[in-house]
């Protein structure tokens, strides 16, 4: 029987084919399998020749020219072993060892390397070269069974849950590693530079194929060992060395030019041997949003630049800052657009403080009116929280299409960035509020959103006559999607 038919038999008796015209799934069944799918009792014993009829009758049918004697009895354990071997490098890798329980052959197929290398692939993007793990006794099954799915979870972005000074650590697939990654502010890149990561440790598997976690940080001889507990959507780094508090206070003089002074009693509140991360998606893509949402990096101040995350809810869009000592979070409502004449709207800074200042004043009583009506005591500027809706502002395909228009900051603006676009497609009223590290105190600074291109944006605190350019961050990360919109709403 041709290779193709056999396949096609075995299916049929297996109740279902790709490759089979059949009129309807009843003619591909047996007496035993018609009924249970229609909800009748099964006869008490089936009959064989009658199933062996019908999987002839549909190679028939597809045009496969059917054997006057068919096999009384077809199962998926019957398929040559190579077929066997692409369907199961198909399936899940948390599926495999299931399947290996069925039989013997099932058994011994799932060792064979190339099922789980694709697994390996797929799943993690691992793309070592075989040669390397013969080299060093490995195979594919597992590297993928005592290193990557025991890990799994520990894969993605993670932010560093303090309020002294936060940070972003990137977790990946590193050859026969999985690498974390942690951010470090530079203080002469542009925003349109790559971000700096440095390694903080490596989970790898040693001669005796187990999984280690080393420690690449602190004073000490590295690496050494460290100890991580993964939950949900949290992840606790700690080692077993204490030197790295003393390093910690160096790197943070030296990002953020603190004093000597500044780190009396640090050592206590910052134990760094123990750290903290909770998990961070990036937001949702839809196709009414400005641009694409994302990571962005800006020049707050002189000690280097710091990351943002750019979202779309509705009426409204955030920039959430993810690095850094200061809690901020930007506001920008897309319902409150600025329209620019000309280029000479933004050289009258008198005209556009004017403008903005009634916008302003518009918003505070309308959310005071708000929270009247519903009996709340919500703060200012935090429309966001509304439940998420289409757009009914401009869409991006008409961000697009908007002309831009020519750009230059007021007379006195100071600004970090001298090299900033020249054109501008949108403005919007927006409003940044910040909350400093241990304090419930926060100020609000209502401003201008300004929407360059698709990689850049900017605000200009009119309050303090400053101005910051963000660019997109450039880097590609995996496995930062949200399982849900409701769960990155939850991150936020």
């Amino acid at each position: 029987m041709p290779r193709g038919m056999e396949a096609c038999a075995s299916l049929c008796g297996a109740g279902s084919s790709r490759g089979c015209r059949c009129r309807c799934r009843q003619q591909c069944q047996g007496p035993a399998e018609a009924a249970v799918a229609y909800g009748k009792p099964a006869p008490a014993a089936a009959e064989k020749h009658v199933e062996a009829v019908e999987a002839a009758r549909c190679c028939a049918e597809s045009g496969e020219i059917a054997s006057p004697m068919p096999p009384p009895h077809c199962s998926l354990r019957d398929l040559p072993v190579e077929m066997l071997v692409e369907i199961f490098a198909w399936l899940p890798g948390t599926d495999l060892p299931s399947l290996a329980l069925a039989c013997t052959k099932f058994h011994h197929i799932l060792h064979i390397d190339r099922i789980w290398r694709r697994r390996c692939r797929e799943e993690y993007g691992f793309s070592e070269n075989s040669q390397n793990l013969e080299m060093i006794g490995m195979s594919y099954r597992e590297v993928y069974a005592k290193l990557l799915h025991p890990y799994r979870h520990i894969l993605g972005l993670w932010q560093l849950d303090t309020e002294d000074y936060r940070t972003l650590l990137n977790v990946a697939v590193d050859g026969l590693c999985i690498t974390g990654w942690t951010y470090g502010p530079s203080l002469n890149t542009h925003v349109d530079g790559p971000l700096q990561f440095q390694p903080s440790f490596r989970i790898r598997l040693t001669e005796r194929k187990s999984a280690v976690v080393e420690c690449m940080e602190g004073r000490h001889s590295r690496p050494h060992s460290r100890h991580v507990q993964i939950q949900k959507d949290r992840l606790t780094l700690q080692c077993d060395k204490t030197g790295h508090r003393k390093d910690l206070t160096a790197r943070l003089r030296q990002e953020r030019a603190l004093v000597l002074s500044l780190t009396l009693g640090l050592e206590d509140r910052y134990q760094y041997d123990c750290l903290a991360y909770r998990r961070l998606y990036l937001p949702p893509s839809h196709p009414e949003d400005l641009i694409r949402p994302g990571l962005f990096q800006g020049n707050y101040d002189a000690f280097g630049l710091k990351i943002v995350m750019l979202s779309f809810h509705g009426k409204y869009a955030r920039v959430t800052k993810i690095t850094g000592d200061t809690i901020r979070m930007l506001e920008i409502h897309l319902m409150r657009r600025i329209q620019l004449p000309d280029g000479e709207f933004f050289r009258n800074f008198n005209e556009l403080s004017r403008v903005v200042q009634e916008i302003d004043e518009q918003v505070i009583r309308e959310q005071q009116q708000q929270q009247q009506e519903n009996g709340t005591e919500e703060s200012q500027g935090h429309g966001w929280q509304s439940p998420a809706q289409p757009s009914v502002g401009e869409s991006g395909a008409a961000a697009l299409e908007e002309q831009p228009v020519p750009f230059v900051l007021p007379v006195g603006m100071r600004t970090r960035d001298q090299n900033y676009p020249r054109t501008c497609r949108m403005c919007f009223y927006g409003v940044d509020t910040v909350t400093l590290p241990g304090l419930a105190y926060w100020e609000r600074f209502p401003g201008v959103f300004i929407l360059f291109d698709e990689n850049h944006f900017g605000f200009i605190w009119l309050k303090v006559k400053y101005f910051i350019l963000y660019g997109r961050v450039q880097n590609t990360f995996q496995n930062v999607e949200a399982p849900s919109p409701q769960a990155f709403l939850e991150m936020l």
